[in-house]
C-alpha cells in the first residue's frame, strides 16, 4: 500500500472508514488487515470512536497516518457518518473494528465502485473467523451459515450490511446519512439507497472475516435488538397486526426449512457441527417468535436499549 503526504488529499483513491467501540485488540487486528491490502494510490483509514471507556489512541499510534475522531453519539451510524465527513476520497470504504479484510478486499472494492461510477453501491462476502476451525462451538456452526447473508440481503432486499460496504461517495452525499441506533441504520441506508435508483451489486472477492458470537446470551441481545428495530418499523409504516402476528407464528416452522439450507450449506462440514448449528437455529428462532409477540406490549424500550451488548 502506498501512502502520499497530507499536502496531496485530492490523490487518495479511498478512504477507509471504521467505527469502533470497546474493543481495542479487535482493532488492532482490523487495522493490521487494511494496511496489509495492496492498491495502486494513496489509502486513507479513518478510526471513529464512539465513546469507549478508553480512547484507542495507543492502538491507533501503532498504525502510522491512521486518522482517530471521536463521535460521542452512540452507534455505528453516527460514528460512520463522523467518519465521512472528513474523508477526502471519492470512493467510501466501510469495515467494523472487529472484522479483518480478506485478501484482495480492498483492491476489489475500489475496483467494483470505480467500474460502477458516481452510483456505485457495493458489498462483498462475510465469513466467519472461526476459533479453531476444525472444532466450532454451536454458534459458530449456527453463525457460519445464517449470521451474515450478505448476497441475500444485496439481491433481495436491496441493501448491503455497513460491516462490508463501499461506495463512490456522491451516493452518500445524495442518499443522506446513516440513521442512529434506534433502527437498523443498514437497511434503512441501502433500501433509502435502493429506492433513489442507487441499487447495490454483490461483489464476492469483496469478503471479510467477522468472528462469531461467543454464546446464546450475545445472540439473544443481537435478535432483540432486530426485533426491536423491525417493530418500530412496522408500527412507522402503519401495517396491520395481523401481519407481525403471522410473521411471528411462521417462525417455529422455518426450523424446519432453514435447517435443510443448514444442512446442505457449502459454509459448514461434519456431522457434530451441522447437528449442533442446527440446535441453536432452533432455540434462536423460538426465541425470536416470544420476543415478536413480547414487544407488543412493551413500553419504554427501543433498539438503543440492547445496543453495545453485541454487534449487529
Amino acid at each position: 500500500m502506498t501512502s502520499l503526504p497530507a499536502s496531496s488529499p485530492d490523490q487518495y483513491r479511498v478512504s477507509v472508514i471504521i467505527p469502533h467501540f470497546n474493543m481495542p485488540d479487535a482493532l488492532a487486528r482490523c487495522l493490521a488487515s487494511v494496511q496489509a491490502q495492496v492498491l495502486e494510490g494513496a489509502v486513507e483509514i479513518i478510526v471513529v470512536d464512539n465513546g469507549s471507556r478508553q480512547m484507542p489512541t495507543e492502538v491507533v499510534a501503532a498504525h502510522p497516518g491512521v486518522i482517530l475522531l471521536s463521535e460521542p453519539t452512540p452507534g455505528p451510524g453516527p460514528a460512520r457518518n463522523a467518519g465521512v465527513a472528513v474523508a477526502r476520497a471519492p470512493v467510501l470504504a466501510f469495515i467494523d473494528a472487529d472484522c479483518w479484510a480478506g485478501d484482495g478486499w480492498l483492491k476489489a472494492a475500489v475496483e467494483a465502485v470505480e467500474a460502477g461510477g458516481t452510483r456505485a453501491v457495493v458489498g462483498g462476502d462475510v465469513r466467519i473467523d472461526f476459533v479453531d476451525p476444525k472444532r466450532l462451538t454451536a454458534v459458530e456452526a449456527y453463525e457460519a451459515v445464517f449470521a451474515y447473508r450478505q448476497r441475500m440481503y444485496i439481491e433481495k432486499q436491496g441493501f448491503s450490511g455497513t460491516g462490508n460496504l463501499a461506495m463512490h461517495r456522491s451516493v452518500h452525499e445524495t442518499v443522506g446519512p446513516f440513521a442512529g441506533i434506534g433502527i437498523a441504520e443498514d437497511r434503512d441506508w441501502g433500501q433509502r439507497a435502493s429506492a433513489a435508483g442507487y441499487r447495490p451489486a454483490y461483489v464476492p472477492a469483496m469478503h471479510i472475516y467477522h468472528p462469531a458470537r461467543t454464546d446464546i446470551a450475545s445472540l439473544t441481545v443481537k435478535w432483540r435488538r432486530h426485533v426491536a428495530h423491525d417493530w418500530a418499523e412496522h408500527r412507522a409504516v402503519g401495517r396491520p397486526l395481523w401481519r407481525w402476528l403471522l410473521k411471528a407464528a411462521l417462525m417455529p416452522a422455518s426450523i424446519i426449512i432453514d435447517g435443510g439450507r443448514l444442512l446442505s450449506s457449502e459454509r459448514l462440514s461434519g456431522v457434530a457441527n451441522k447437528m449442533n448449528g442446527l440446535a441453536v437455529l432452533a432455540q434462536i428462532r423460538l426465541l425470536r417468535c416470544a420476543e415478536m409477540l413480547r414487544v407488543i406490549g412493551a413500553t419504554g424500550e427501543d433498539a438503543a436499549t440492547h445496543w453495545h451488548g453485541g454487534a449487529a
